[in-house]
Parts: structure tokens; C-alpha cells; sequence
């Protein structure tokens, strides 16, 4: 089916040929016929008899004046033939190298053309070539770019986002929640005794520790809740929706999933909703440094 385009070649195509056709009527055979008429009916009559020189000579002019009309008229139609032609070719998508094989000047003017067009193509076939590469490395630079990011946020050892990420997040959370008056709370934990397992096993044996805990706590949480590992052995969950009682009975079923976890001291806060992000994570460390300086048991909180 043909585009709209070469649906406008095609017709634009059509209406040289039509106003071609009465060009050449009014600016070739309409003069030609007046003048005759006018030299039949006017000059003619008015000449002296006798004379058939000065008739003959004039008959001349008048052939000679109608060859050239007639002469103009062809060049006419067949330059417009030819643009026609040109704009018929074009909306069919059809070679025009026919046209190229004329040895006058619009064979010359179309041989050109042919390979004018035969650059373009080229070329065009060239940029698109290169936009195809050039569209795929972009599509790999967005990729490393969101590994690169996701590996910015995230904590080698234990797989959680780190501190930069966890800030973000509950910047974003307090913001949302302002506006639509719901609860947020933080849970802030850290492993008892983790110096002496790093003393005794190492950086190696303490990071093992670190993982495994991660990996028993987390699977206590709920889909949106958020953790993340913002110091050496301390933790950070954010709990969207938990006021302070929601927020307990999270930690206590996390923890009951992880019995075989070590020692770890909580401290949780609710936000009042008059308190920065910075704030509220103050309130939960004062939290938990109160429960570090109570007796605690083996995976409860203190």
C-alpha cells in the first residue's frame, strides 16, 4: 500500500500534466489559431493584388511563427513529461534509470540524480547501521550503570543496602508518611560480643557471623520492610506502617526465627512525626544503648 507521500508524488504528478496540457493550449494553439485567423481574414485581404511576393513572404512568417510555437510547445510538454514522469516513478518507488539513458540534458540531470540518490542510500544505510551500535551501547551503558548503582547501595558482606541507601529510603518513607498521617518506626540492632568472635576467627569468621545473621533476620521481616547493615555490626530495619507495638511484635517474630542466632540488643523508636530522620534515628540509638547496659539473653532483645 502506498505511503502518503508517495500518494502526494503521484498526484501532484497528475496536476502538471493536466495544467501542463492547458498551458500549452492558451501560450501555443490558441495564439497559433488567432494569428491565423487574423492573417486570413485581415492581412491577407488588405494586401495589394498582383503582389504574390508580399503574400508568399508573408505566408512564410506565418509558417515560420507557427513552427516556432509549435517547436516551444514540444520543449514545453517535454520537460513537464518528464517532471511528470519523475513524480509518477517516485510515489511508485520504481527505478528511474530510463530516464537516464536520454542523451540530452535530462538524461544527463537524471544519471546524476540516480547517483545522488545511490550516496544517499548508502549513507543512509551507513547511519542506520551506526545508530543500531550506537543504540545497543547505550542500552549496555544504562546496564552497567544500574549494576553500578545497585552495587553503590549495597553491602558486600552481608547483601543488604548499606547506610547511604537506608537514609534515602527513610528520608522518602517520612516524607510520604507526613502527608498521609501514617506510623513509621526504626529498629536499630547490633551483635553482642561481635570484637571477641572477630579476636578469636577473625575478620574472615566475624564477616561469616555477620552474613548468616542477616540472612536469619531478614527472613523474619515483612515485604516492605527495609534492611540494611549501617556499621560494623549494627543494623537498621525501617518498618513503614508499625507504630511502637507493630514494631515490637516484628522484632520478637524475627528474632523467634532465628534461634540459633547470637546475642543481639534492640532499639526501636516510633516517629512523632515532629522529628527529622536524623532525629528519630538518635531516639532509637539512645534505645538501644539503654538496652546494651541490660542483661540480655541469647537472640532477644535486651
Amino acid at each position: 500500500m502506498p505511503s502518503d507521500a508517495s500518494q502526494d508524488l503521484f498526484v501532484a504528478g497528475q496536476r502538471l500534466r493536466k495544467k501542463l496540457a492547458v498551458a500549452l493550449a492558451l501560450s501555443s494553439l490558441i495564439p497559433l489559431l488567432v494569428l491565423a485567423w487574423v492573417i486570413r481574414s485581415v492581412v491577407l485581404p488588405g494586401l495589394p493584388a498582383g503582389e504574390p511576393l508580399l503574400s508568399g513572404g508573408m505566408q512564410a512568417l506565418i509558417a515560420f511563427t507557427a513552427l516556432g510555437i509549435i517547436a516551444g510547445g514540444y520543449i514545453i510538454w517535454d520537460v513537464g513529461r518528464t517532471v511528470s514522469r519523475i513524480a509518477e516513478m517516485l510515489a511508485s518507488e520504481r527505478a528511474i534509470t530510463g530516464l537516464g539513458r536520454r542523451k540530452d540534458e535530462v538524461g544527463t540531470l537524471m544519471t546524476s540524480f540516480n547517483r545522488m540518490l545511490e550516496t544517499i542510500e548508502q549513507q543512509a544505510g551507513e547511519i542506520n547501521s551506526f545508530a543500531t551500535r550506537l543504540d545497543a551501547a547505550y542500552k549496555e551503558l544504562e546496564s552497567t550503570n544500574a549494576r553500578l548503582k545497585e552495587t553503590s547501595f549495597k553491602d558486600e558482606v552481608t547483601g543488604l543496602y548499606n547506610r547511604r541507601f537506608f537514609s534515602l529510603r527513610l528520608e522518602e518513607e517520612l516524607s510520604r508518611y507526613r502527608r498521609f498521617n501514617h506510623p513509621v518506626s526504626v529498629v536499630l540492632l547490633d551483635l553482642d560480643g561481635f570484637k571477641a568472635v572477630n579476636d578469636r576467627h577473625g575478620h574472615q569468621g566475624g564477616d561469616v557471623l555477620l552474613a548468616r545473621s542477616a540472612a536469619a533476620w531478614r527472613a523474619g521481616l515483612r515485604p516492605t520492610d527495609l534492611m540494611a547493615r549501617v556499621g560494623g555490626d549494627e543494623f537498621a530495619i525501617l518498618l513503614p506502617g508499625c507504630d511502637a507495638a507493630g514494631a515490637g511484635d516484628v522484632v520478637q517474630r524475627m528474632l523467634a526465627g532465628a534461634v540459633d542466632g547470637p546475642a543481639c540488643s534492640v532499639g526501636l523508636a516510633e516517629w512523632d512525626r515532629r522529628e527529622s530522620a536524623s532525629g528519630l534515628l538518635r531516639v532509637a540509638d539512645r534505645a538501644l544503648y539503654g538496652a546494651k547496659r541490660r542483661p540480655r539473653h541469647a537472640n532477644a532483645a535486651a
